[in-house]
């Protein structure tokens, strides 16, 4: 194993990871799909392994996310 390989398992990230500016460009699109019923990890993979580990960027989806729900229901 090198040591890249360990840094990225210590930090939880694997694979793709679609950084945050790509996240946020993403971001509105990623929870229209969820709107949808579609499963982001198959939809934006890039941007879901990105959202499971940058907390200030999951904390914008789950706020978009609730948004766009109650415009959803109105």
């Amino acid at each position: 194993m090198s040591d890249r390989d360990r840094i990225t398992g210590l930090l939880g990230t694997s694979g793709e990871d679609a950084g945050c500016e790509g996240t946020l460009a993403l971001l509105a699109e990623s929870v229209e799909g969820e709107l949808a019923g579609r499963d982001i990890d198959e939809l934006l993979p890039a941007v879901a392994a990105h959202l499971r580990n940058c907390p200030a960027c999951a904390e914008d989806y789950q706020g978009l996310s609730v948004l766009a729900r109650e415009q959803h229901r109105a």
